[in-house]
């Protein structure tokens, strides 16, 4: 849709030029009883024409940009429908991906709050942050964790991560 400043320039220039077609009408009329100079037509008439190539021009900038916009709303409407599939695939992968991590966990024989504990250090909390989040003490915290590496026959909090995600770097 054409902006307020473009209708108002091609209005502009529809008004000059019909005042000017008036003007050279009669004005002709009087270069016709030789009353007026062919210099002075000529300069309306080219008035005339640059006001009309002015409306012509300016009309083919507003389609034009409005083709763009329609590609634009389409590429865009493109682009969300590929970023909603993918966000679908990646919570489905995600879901999965916690199966797994929960499946392990069991294997390892983690307690309900092991279990916890082990999620929130996969996410990346310390210790501290995961005692706010249980209402509990860091201490305890560090010695469920300890627990942890114990069960999974892992040596600390680097190795536990990297045991999940290994698999993601090849």
């Amino acid at each position: 849709m054409p902006r307020t400043s473009e209708l108002f320039f091609i209005s502009l220039l529809v008004v000059i030029t019909l005042l000017n077609i008036y003007d050279f009408y009669n004005d002709y009329g009087e270069y016709l009883d030789g009353d007026y100079g062919i210099w002075n037509l000529t300069l309306e008439a080219f008035v005339i024409l640059v006001s009309t190539l002015g409306i012509a021009f300016l009309i083919r900038v507003i389609q034009q940009r409005s083709r763009e916009a329609d590609v634009l709303r389409r590429q865009l409407k493109t682009t969300r429908k590929d970023l909603n599939a993918m966000d679908d695939k990646i919570r489905q992968a995600s879901r999965q991906y916690s199966e797994v991590i929960q499946a392990q966990l069991t294997t390892w024989e983690f307690t309900p709050s092991e279990k916890e504990i082990a999620m929130l250090l996969l996410k990346g909390l310390s210790f501290d942050e995961i005692a706010g989040i249980r209402d509990a003490k860091e201490k305890t915290v560090r010695q469920q964790a300890t627990a942890i590496y114990r069960k999974s026959g892992l040596s600390g909090r680097h190795e536990f991560a990297a045991w999940f995600f290994e698999d993601f770097l090849h």
